[in-house]
């Protein structure tokens, strides 16, 4: 109750601009730099060129584990198809929470250049299940073989949850459901020349839940939720004209 209570009076007064910008420069303090990177990276002006430096910065070289994280979210919302790759190199990070974060960031930016990491990461049942899992999902906007090698590899892991994200990511790519039956999958890939559906109805998942007592009592600051969208690269003329966000939705709730 104290908490909800300090969000609202938090909500009357909300850092500045300058303040979030301050926290997220502070040399000394990783939480303020965390705590500003997630505040600019959520403005409506944290794509401009300063802050996208300061991201890439961030995720190249900060030591904090927490920070890198933010900086990834910040970069996959505001970054270019050129960052696909400053991305990917943190899916080989010691920290899980990075490695998750990076994941998630390449679904939001198409390049079929990161394809070999994904998968690399994506076959490895040594890697967290929770990194796998996302891996799983951003392979879904690759229709090519090693993405749908690497998934059907996924189906046979151990864990359910990463088979029925990998399924996910198969039936978005060739529109048809094998369920978690390998063999089935690749033999009907075998015996298809053209395997993949003509126009990919890929979006990146987003978080999504029931608004609460108080989001509905500080009715001065509406609580809105991003919609999936298309990743920043991928060409939308290949996109079905029937997509709607809400199909491709459940690609986020196999987590």
């Amino acid at each position: 109750m104290s908490s909800d209570f300090a969000n609202l009076s938090s909500s009357f007064s909300p850092p500045t601009p300058a303040q979030a910008a301050q926290w997220a420069l502070d040399p000394y303090d990783a939480e303020n730099q965390r705590r500003g990177t997630v505040l600019l990276a959520n403005a409506p002006w944290g794509g401009s060129p300063a802050y996208l430096s300061m991201y890439r910065l961030y995720v190249e070289d900060n030591a904090d584990p927490l920070v890198k994280a933010s900086a990834l979210d910040a970069l996959a919302r505001h970054g270019e198809v050129a960052d696909a790759e400053l991305i990917s190199k943190q899916l080989q990070n010691k920290n899980i929470q990075v490695k998750v974060a990076a994941a998630k960031a390449l679904q939001r930016i198409h390049d079929p250049k990161v394809t070999a990491v994904l998968c690399s990461r994506g076959t490895d049942e040594n890697e967290d299940s929770s990194v796998r899992i996302e891996v799983a999902i951003a392979l879904g906007q690759y229709a090519a073989d090693d993405s749908f090698q690497a998934l059907c590899a996924m189906i046979d892991q151990r864990e359910l949850a990463v088979n029925l994200a990998a399924n996910d990511s198969l039936r978005l790519l060739t529109d048809h459901d094998f369920a978690l039956d390998r063999r089935l999958w690749l033999s009907w890939y075998r015996a298809n020349k053209t395997p993949f559906r003509k126009e990919l109805q890929y979006l990146y998942p987003t978080y999504q839940r029931e608004k609460g007592f108080w989001d509905h009592i500080t009715f001065w600051a509406p609580l809105t939720f991003e919609k999936p969208g298309v990743p920043v690269g991928m060409d939308e003329s290949k996109l079905a004209p029937s997509t709607a966000p809400e199909d491709f939705q459940n690609l986020g709730n196999t987590k």
